[in-house]
């Protein structure tokens, strides 16, 4: 049974990779698309 924690292990691997690209393909049109914050709160 010790193949079903490394199958499970692998996928959720996978899944923390893929979630990481989209993530920082997001940011990265997030960063072209906000105008930079200055600093002031609001």
């Amino acid at each position: 049974m010790w193949y079903f924690a490394w199958v499970l292990g692998l996928g959720f691997a996978v899944l923390l990779a893929v979630l990481n690209a989209m993530w920082g393909e997001f940011e990265e049109e997030r960063a072209q698309s906000l105008p930079k914050n200055r600093g002031n709160a609001s």
